[in-house]
């Protein structure tokens, strides 16, 4: 296995490209397409890097579901080596440490948790803690079933999720049966919620994420990142088949996805069954190109620029949600603003963009890794 420092390379450059779209890339070509007002660009580029309204899947949509797929792939070369090393009670404490890191760590993403505010508190909405959640979800398959069981779990899972939904017979934002799950058990404490004088809570239409009901499909992302990861530890010996086997599963992902597509609307913000297939599939997609071309094809070099946002994914995550370096661009070029008018705060995003890839380059260059 290529590695860099014991770590699966092709993983981490792929994590990188996630995680530079996020923080790095998306801010600005947004703001330039924006500014540069071209039909044909809003159109196509533009168009995918916005997410979809509601039903659909754009190429600014499979971001969060690659963030979880991929904290899945890892699972299987940690958690079953840490567990003969150290027994399933210290297993088991890593695991909730980790699920209690991560989704505090989400609260603060968030911005809410330092107001010591019950009022402005969400407690399940991030990113993060979807990850947190699908994570403590996956862990006892992996350590404790075999693959093709690992399989059937996922399946009954999203059995489970669509059952109720398709029962409900709603998938509109606000009326689908995942979105009353969350507001009868988060109320106040659901993102997007006002409690009123009288302690009725009300909650604003333009919320239409869910969490709750979702944890279901969130685990059988993670899960389904967990078995590429399994197909990878175990292929070793033969990465060219081991690639044309993610090159496989992501076939079948895709055409099940999109048949299943027909049935049941593709949607993220629900985290519905077919977009988890679907999404999976691309995600397949992209792991089996990038392994194919670095793990098999040996293409090792150059990728340091990907590996300083790979090999730190939830610093770069932290750090383009929380900071906002603009304000340091600003004081050195404000006076560039009646030059470029409209083009000032491209720039200004693209000096953030920047100041956040010095500090990851800083990080790796040093050997300095955020572990959770």
């Amino acid at each position: 296995m290529n590695n860099n420092n014991g770590r699966l390379l092709s993983l981490d450059v792929l994590r990188g490209l996630d995680l530079m779209l996020l923080v790095g890339l998306q801010p600005v070509l947004r703001l330039f397409f924006i500014e540069l007002d071209s039909p044909a660009l809003n159109d196509t580029l533009l168009y995918q890097l916005d997410h979809a309204e509601w039903e659909g899947l754009r190429v600014w949509d499979l971001v969060m579901p690659l963030f979880l797929f991929m904290s899945g792939v890892t699972m299987p070369y940690s958690l079953p080596k840490y567990r003969t090393q150290n027994g399933d009670g210290k297993v088991w404490m890593r695991i909730i440490k980790r699920f209690v890191l991560l989704f505090l760590l989400g609260m603060v993403v968030q911005g809410n948790i330092l107001a010591l505010d019950p009022d402005r508190i969400y407690i399940y909405s991030n990113t993060l803690q979807a990850i947190a959640v699908g994570y403590l979800l996956t862990a006892p398959l992996v350590l404790y079933l075999k693959p093709k069981y690992q399989l059937t779990v996922i399946a009954l899972l999203l059995l489970v999720y669509s059952v109720p939904m398709h029962m409900a017979g709603d998938w509109s934002a606000q009326g689908n049966f995942a979105c009353g799950i969350d507001k009868e058990l988060l109320g106040c404490f659901r993102d997007g919620s006002v409690t009123a004088e009288d302690g009725s809570v009300m909650f604003a239409p333009w919320y239409d994420y869910t969490w709750i009901w979702s944890s279901l499909t969130f685990c059988c992302t993670v899960a389904l990142g967990s078995f590429a990861g399994y197909l990878t530890k175990s292929g070793n010996d033969d990465r060219a088949g081991t690639a044309k086997k993610l090159f496989l599963m992501a076939a079948i992902l895709l055409v099940a996805g999109y048949l299943f597509g027909m049935y049941q609307p593709i949607i993220k913000r629900i985290w519905s069954a077919s977009m988890v297939l679907y999404s999976a599939g691309w995600c397949y997609l992209l792991l089996a190109l990038f392994y194919w071309w670095i793990d098999v094809k040996g293409h090792t070099k150059g990728w340091g620029w990907l590996l300083c946002y790979g090999c730190n994914a939830i610093t770069a995550y932290l750090i383009g949600e929380l900071i906002n370096f603009r304000g340091i661009a600003e004081s050195l070029l404000y006076g560039t603003a009646q030059y470029l008018e409209g083009w000032y705060p491209v720039l200004l995003t693209a000096c953030n963009s920047l100041i956040i890839f010095f500090i990851l380059w800083f990080m790796y260059k040093n050997k300095l890794f955020l572990k959770v």
